[in-house]
């Protein structure tokens, strides 16, 4: 028998509800900040996601699909979404447009990594990138973007962490203050912190490992060593944040897995889960369009996954409205009530009610029971006697009792009161 492959998932009818339920937040929230849709390829060139991402990372080396096609190019299924999105900004001269842009999107995105609690190798993200600004107060609004889809939600124990990670002229100084701090615990180190120190010596601050993880309390912070630009970014930044009375932390410890960051970093985490657990991440990435081959153009943005997301509504006991059913079942019995009922369906979906034409195998109590068990408020009886006067039995399903009614007057009352224009 099939199954979904390894780190895959279905989502089911009865969870959909949740998706439909952070979507609508999300495009809410979106739209009353000014963004705009845009999708882009669940595929692209694999040299986009190697030049942007970065070639020493863990997603490039070891989680990335990629393949080549029937053409002999290189194609890698998208691991993360703001690259193509920056892909698109110039491809489509997005700069000649009124700046910043802002855009949001939701994706599949594909890594091939080990499978756990709300983490897939294919998952889905909602996602804002703005482009064409480098005003810290840029940076304050997209993290009033994520946290105010966080607590639109319903979600309560969370907590907001800012840090900065500095840009290409204070960060080389700063690793090098890293490489030199743990080479001195270099045999407390993990395997793959001993690979980082040589690669990416920020990632030891973000190691999971707890004897790693001990050892970044000591550890030289970013914010200590930021150039002049970059630490006016941050007091400014850290003033706009609380000017919002926006509850943030300073977290000296966060970086991103991403190279393309530069400056800001934020993440909401659940207050009792930690890093692994990160409901949402993002930062800005002024470097990421020059190095796509566009002229300078700053960035910001953040990610936050659907189905880690789904968790945390599920661990809070977050109250999700349900999806809208019918409110109708057509149950009838013999062949000409067959025929009325299709037609009574069709006139009533047409008027935008909601209707589900009972099965035709089933006799009226087995119909009875297929409203019951999908929970459906009233079935609407069609047999002989029905037809002959031009009615419909109008039973309710909790209390048992029904009524007759002319179809036509059943028809404009309904459409009335459920219907589109209702």
């Amino acid at each position: 028998m099939f199954q979904a492959p390894r780190g895959t998932a279905d989502h089911l009818p009865e969870e959909q509800k949740y998706w439909r339920y952070i979507e609508s937040k999300a495009m809410d929230v979106a739209a009353r900040f000014g963004f705009g849709r845009i999708d882009t390829p669940a595929f692209e060139d694999s040299n986009l996601f190697i030049r942007s991402v970065g070639e020493g990372t863990d997603i490039v080396e070891k989680e990335m699909y990629t393949f080549d096609d029937r053409g002999g190019d290189s194609i890698t299924l998208r691991p993360e979404g703001t690259a193509p999105v920056c892909r698109a900004y110039l491809e489509h001269g997005m700069h000649n447009l009124p700046q910043p842009v802002r855009m949001y999107y939701f994706c599949p995105v594909f890594r091939y990594e080990r499978p756990q609690a709300g983490r897939f190798r294919q998952h889905h993200q909602f996602g804002v990138e703005v482009l064409g600004d480098a005003d810290p107060s840029v940076d304050a609004e997209v993290i009033e973007v994520a946290w105010d889809l966080m607590t639109s939600l319903g979600l309560t124990d969370i907590n907001l962490l800012v840090n900065s990670v500095g840009d290409p002229q204070c960060r080389p100084a700063y690793v090098a203050k890293l490489r030199e701090y743990y080479s001195g615990h270099k045999d407390k180190l993990c395997a793959d912190c001993k690979e980082r120190l040589d690669r990416n010596p920020l990632r030891l601050l973000d190691c999971k490992v707890e004897t790693d993880h001990a050892l970044g309390n000591d550890a030289p912070r970013s914010t200590d060593n930021l150039c002049e630009d970059c630490s006016e970014h941050w007091n400014k930044l850290l003033k706009y944040l609380d000017a919002m009375q926006l509850p943030y932390q300073i977290d000296h410890r966060m970086v991103r897995g991403l190279d393309y960051y530069t400056r800001t970093v934020f993440e909401v985490q659940p207050v009792d889960g930690g890093g692994q657990s990160t409901i949402c991440g993002g930062g800005r990435y002024d470097g990421l369009i020059t190095e796509l081959g566009g002229r300078e153009t700053p960035g910001i943005g953040f990610a936050t996954g659907l189905e880690r997301l789904t968790l945390n509504l599920k661990r809070s006991e977050v109250p999700v409205p349900d999806e809208p059913k019918p409110r109708y079942l057509v149950a009838n019995v013999g062949d000409a009530a067959r025929i009325a009922a299709l037609e009574l369906s069709v006139r009533l979906r047409r008027a935008g009610v909601g209707v589900i034409l009972g099965s035709g195998t089933r006799g009226l109590r087995g119909q009875m029971r297929q409203a019951n068990a999908l929970e459906i408020p009233f079935a609407l009886i069609l047999g002989d006697d029905e037809i002959e006067k031009g009615e419909v039995m109008v039973r309710d399903m909790e209390s048992s009792a029904q009524e007759s009614r002319p179809v036509a007057e059943f028809i404009d009352k309904v459409t009335k009161s459920h219907g589109r224009g209702a």
